[in-house]
């Protein structure tokens, strides 16, 4: 068993390492979870002790394969109860990840396989992230983004990468959801905006940030 800010510190570098395959640094870490960089290194010194993570300054941090299974049990846990908030409790959409942050450390050895076959075996979390099995395998994940899209295509929603309430609440008033088409109209070369169709409906120009922090699967053209 581990500490809750030794699993948040897995959880991290995890996500880290999904999110952008570069090296991941002690300050990387701190930033992920606003920490103080002191902190971060003398929680490095912890977890390579544990055998949960190696570090090298050249290479930086990367998770064992002890640190990789434990890393992956604490998502599966996070989204699956993601995914039992909003089906089965009807938490809204912008409520449920700071609530899965808490539900995550529960610890026993049997509650995420019961969670999963309750929930029917959900492959995917709401905001669109895949939910590890029990035996470690990931569904399929993405990575393109709206802003490095090709103009005139049309895409569907497959994924956000920000979680936070103000950018949910923001996806809410423009009727985007997992799975909503967005038909990319023009880039802006001016500031990087967009100019998007919804669902084949309404227009909207949206910034560069929020172009990439949608992740999308093609429909076609």
């Amino acid at each position: 068993m581990y500490s809750l800010s030794e699993e948040n510190y897995l959880k991290a570098i995890y996500r880290l390492s999904q999110e952008n395959g570069q090296k991941i640094t002690p300050t990387a870490i701190a930033d992920a979870l606003e920490n103080n960089p002191a902190s971060v290194v003398d929680m490095i010194r912890k977890l390579v002790d544990k055998n949960l993570i190696e570090y090298d300054k050249k290479i930086g941090v990367s998770l064992t394969a002890l640190g990789q299974k434990s890393a992956l049990l604490i998502v599966r846990r996070h989204r699956l109860w993601e995914v039992f908030l909003l089906e089965k409790l009807e938490y809204n959409w912008d409520e449920i990840h700071d609530i899965a942050e808490e539900l995550e450390h529960i610890q026993d050895s049997t509650l995420a396989d019961r969670l999963e076959k309750f929930l029917g075996f959900p492959e995917y979390d709401p905001h669109g992230d895949p939910i590890p099995k029990a035996n470690g395998k990931v569904p399929k994940s993405y990575s393109q983004t709206l802003a490095g899209a090709r103009e005139e295509c049309v895409y569907k929603v497959a994924a956000v990468r920000d979680t936070s309430s103000t950018f949910l609440q923001y996806l809410q008033r423009l009727n985007i959801g997992i799975g909503t088409t967005i038909e990319l109209l023009e880039k802006i070369p001016y500031d990087g905006s967009l100019m998007i169709r919804i669902d084949h409906d309404a227009k909207a120009t949206v910034s560069l940030k929020f172009g990439e922090s949608i992740l999308i699967d093609e429909l076609g053209s």
